[in-house]
C-alpha cells in the first residue's frame, strides 16, 4: 500500500476508498526521542486538516500532532494508552495513531509522496 506524507511528519495510508490510517513518521519519532504519552482524538471527533489533533509527549518535549487531512475519527489505536513506546519501535505500522473517514479527497493532493518527503527531510536538515 502506498503512503503519503505531510511536511509536519505525519503519514497517511489508504485502507479503502475513504478510510485512512494516520501516524507519525519514523523521522519524527527519532527527533522526539522516547515517547511516554500519546493524546489522540476520540472516535467520532471531527478533525480539520492542518489543525492539531492531539499531542505526543516524549522525555524531551510535548509536540502537537497536525491532521494531514480533514475527516471523522472512526478508530483510535488503543494499544498506545498502555504502550506509547510502539510509536518509537514501529511508528509506521503498529504505532499508528488514528483511522478516519476523510471528508475531502482533494486534500490528498497536498500531501507528499515518499520520494518528495525524503527530500523534504534532507532539506530540513540543511
Amino acid at each position: 500500500m502506498s503512503k503519503w506524507f505531510s511536511e509536519e511528519h505525519e503519514w497517511v495510508e489508504m485502507l479503502n476508498d475513504d478510510i485512512v490510517r494516520i501516524g507519525i513518521t519514523d523521522y519524527a519519532q527519532q527527533e522526539l526521542g522516547d515517547i511516554v504519552f500519546v493524546e489522540s482524538p476520540e472516535v467520532d471527533d471531527s478533525i480539520t486538516s492542518n489543525e492539531s489533533m492531539g499531542t505526543i509527549e516524549s522525555v524531551k518535549t510535548v509536540s502537537d500532532i497536525y491532521a494531514p487531512l480533514s475527516g471523522i475519527v472512526v478508530r483510535v489505536n488503543e494499544k498506545l494508552e498502555d504502550e506509547p513506546e510502539l510509536v518509537n519501535t514501529n511508528s509506521e505500522d503498529e504505532g499508528w495513531l488514528i483511522e478516519m473517514k476523510i471528508t475531502d479527497r482533494e486534500e490528498l493532493n497536498d500531501l507528499l509522496d515518499e520520494e518528495t518527503y525524503k527530500k523534504h527531510i534532507e532539506d530540513e536538515g540543511d
